[in-house]
């Protein structure tokens, strides 16, 4: 296996939620790209969830680690039978069916979600109470206005197949958008590690624990074993 890794950041984000893992990955030798996940040519509100797992089928190769949060959790599971990674990390990630019953119930988002639009500093530090307030600053004007579609089918439960790759699920105990529970059940079904983590539903990426939550990661996929350094 390749110490190869490909990051897929979550709904309303963008690769810059990974500038801390990237940092720890990389320096443990890992070779790491990031995906920015790109609108479809009629824009935001025309935008799939096909088409965003479309855009990871096209980057991730046989062997690769994926690593995704939220949204990106549940594209790299979706992938995951065609792409045959070497192993998942997944950070709070969307359930597909039928765990996804578990998700607290809301109403359809409209067509286009105006996070990046609506964003603020006070919304920011909100959603991000275990962040330092110089990562509120720097990511309350990165947010994006994300594609109601994508998570409405999210949310209706995708279905796809179970991995069979070793899974890493790590799972914030304060997370109020993906349960805790749901994310423990998840990963007794998938037989996964479960890593448990204090904090918000983004904490892990951009919280003060962040770089300790990748170099636990970093820890389980090198006890796998039979990664090489290309």
């Amino acid at each position: 296996m390749t110490r190869k890794v490909l990051m897929i950041h979550g709904a309303g984000g963008g690769a810059w939620e990974w500038n801390v893992w990237r940092g720890v990955f990389e320096a443990e030798g890992f070779a790491c790209e990031v995906l920015d996940l790109a609108a479809v040519e009629g824009g935001i509100g025309a935008t799939r969830f096909e088409n965003y797992s479309g855009q990871v089928g096209r980057v991730a190769r046989e062997g690769d680690v994926l690593v995704g949060a939220s949204l990106g959790g549940l594209l790299a599971l979706a992938c995951a039978a065609a792409v045959r990674p070497a192993a998942l990390v997944l950070v709070n990630a969307m359930p597909p069916a039928t765990w996804h019953s578990m998700l607290p119930v809301r109403e359809a988002y409209p067509e286009v979600i105006p996070w990046g639009r609506d964003a603020s500093f006070a919304s920011t530090r909100a959603a991000l109470p275990d962040a330092e307030p110089a990562t509120w600053h720097f990511a309350w004007r990165r947010w994006r206005d994300e594609s109601g579609a994508v998570l409405n089918s999210a949310r209706a439960g995708m279905v796809v197949a179970e991995p069979r790759c070793p899974v890493r699920i790590i799972a914030s105990q304060a997370d109020e958008d993906v349960p805790f529970a749901l994310s423990a059940e998840l990963a007794l079904r998938l037989g996964a590690s479960l890593q448990t983590e204090p904090g918000s539903h983004v904490g892990p990426l951009l919280g003060g624990r962040a770089a300790g939550v990748a170099q636990a990661a970093v820890h389980w996929l090198n006890g796998l074993g039979g990664f090489r350094t290309d």
